[in-house]
This record gives structure tokens, sequence and C-alpha cells, in this order.
């Protein structure tokens, strides 16, 4: 379900968007500075009805140069299966075995760097340090912790109606490069999975 529906809304944009074109040039100095965005991809999970993941994130971007580009994010999302399962790839992910015994709120940070490598193809490096929320099945806070969370991503910027808007797909490599100890049986799932996960991402933004 989730699958289909963000394959129609890209088809849309593509659909409705005026003359598509790549990032910008050394000759363009009128090119938008600021923008502010979100990630389209994981916000379509929110309509998943079994394990929402409450998802929201708020993306506030400034570009350096033509080629250079910061971003700082605001992230928050619930999850009851380990970071390690794919949520569309992987099978496991609905398996009530591998189900944590409640669930991780997360709240974390994101700074972004960002380098355009050719025409619209960029290279993305990302940090985020989260503040977890251990939750038992009633909706007690069992424990507190800590995690870094990374992401190395490769993708295409397209613009949209006169560069007003844009779309970012991509395909990302997220680490878990560290975290706070789990408790017992939050981290006898999460360990028998991998820190690191590839997906696909779909960021959005407004130029301004």
């Amino acid at each position: 379900m989730r699958t289909r529906t963000l394959i129609l809304v890209i088809t849309l944009l593509l659909l409705f968007c005026g003359r598509l074109q790549a990032q910008y040039y050394e000759a363009d100095s009128t090119y938008p500075k600021w923008f502010v965005g979100t990630s389209l991809f994981v916000l379509v999970g929110n309509l998943d009805t079994e394990n929402p993941p409450n998802f929201a994130q708020l993306n506030v971007g400034y570009r350096i140069t033509e080629q250079d580009v910061v971003t700082v994010s605001a992230i928050t999302w619930r999850y009851a299966w380990p970071n390690g399962i794919h949520p569309i790839f992987n099978d496991a992910y609905k398996k009530p075995e591998e189900r944590f015994p409640g669930y991780v709120r997360e709240f974390g940070i994101t700074l972004a760097y960002t380098r355009f490598l050719w025409n619209g193809l960029y290279a993305e490096v990302s940090a985020m340090p989260t503040y977890q929320v251990f939750m038992n099945d009633n909706g007690n806070r069992i424990d507190d912790g800590f995690q870094l969370f990374n992401s190395y991503r490769v993708g295409y910027h397209i613009k949209l109606f006169n560069d007003m808007f844009f779309i970012q797909p991509s395909i990302c490599i997220t680490h878990r490069m560290y975290h706070s100890e789990l408790p017992d049986q939050f981290r006898q799932l999460d360990d028998k999975w991998s820190k690191f996960i590839g997906e696909p991402g779909l960021n959005v933004g407004f130029n301004f």
C-alpha cells in the first residue's frame, strides 16, 4: 500500500511540474539561497494503519555556493520493530516475534552537508543525535537512551514550477553508529539485525 502510494505521488509531481531543470550554475547568481522541506517518502509511512511511525520532519537548508549546501532538520518518529528491519523490503518487519515489547519514540536534530557533483547529481552525509524514550505495551516509560544515527546518500535534484519547488529522489545507507544500552528485551531483538540499512528517499522542498 505504501509503495503504491509513493509511486502515485511521484508520478503526479512529474506530470504537473513545469520544465525540469538540474542544479544551479556559477553563471546564475540569482539562485535561491534558502529552502524548507521534508521527507515525502517517510511521511507516506504515516498512512500505515498497523504501525504508524507518527513521523514529522522539517528541513531548513542554506546554499553556501552553487555546489555546497548545509541543512538542519528536526525529526521525530516512533517504531515498534528494530531499525535494522526495513519496513517495506523485509517481511520480518510485520512478524509478531520480531516486535519490541512496546515501542521507541525518538527526537533528533540532523546536520547534513550536500555536495553537488555534476548537474543535479549530489552526494550527502548527515549525522543525527537522537533522544530515545522506551515505552512498554501499556504506554508507560521504562527507560531513556541516546543514539547517533548517520546517513550516506546519493541522489538527484529536480527543479519544479520555475524553481519554486524541488524534489530529490535518492538512495541512502543509514548507519546506527552508536546507541546507549537498550532495555534487555529491546536489546535481544535489536542485536539480531544489522546497524546498516539501505532505503530509497524522496525529499521535497520550497525555495525562498
